[in-house]
């Protein structure tokens, strides 16, 4: 089992920058991947950024790869996703995942832990 808890949602003006934090513990060699989704009320989960824990190697949704960023800590215990330049259509719910997909890396069907998420509100 591995358990993940996300943190740095909240609310910030268009144009700012957020940080989000997700903490990682459990059984983590167990993953090879881990990734950022959101939610917005009425669409469905988004992949937008995932890392292939053992390299770093990052992968992005084309419509967020210029101003966001995924990264993890040396340690591998923490995940990072920095967003830049933040407008009204990035509010949503944000969530962390890990798994071992051998493809599909932005697909959420892939993953099989889930943190409970944060919400994120951009307002103009």
């Amino acid at each position: 089992q591995v358990q993940l808890v996300e943190s740095g949602g909240g609310s910030v003006q268009a144009g700012g920058s957020l940080s989000l934090s997700c903490a990682a513990s459990g059984h983590r060699y167990t993953i090879d991947w881990m990734a950022w989704f959101r939610q917005a009320p009425g669409k469905e989960r988004e992949g937008v950024a995932a890392v292939y824990f053992r390299s770093g190697a990052p992968r992005y949704a084309d419509s967020v790869k210029d101003r966001f960023t995924i990264s993890l800590e040396n340690n591998k215990n923490t995940l990072y996703l920095h967003i830049n330049n933040l407008t009204s259509e990035d509010t949503a719910v944000y969530y962390c995942a890990a798994g071992s997909p051998i493809h599909s890396f932005l697909s959420f069907e892939v993953y099989e832990y889930w943190g409970q998420g944060t919400q994120v509100t951009v307002s103009s």
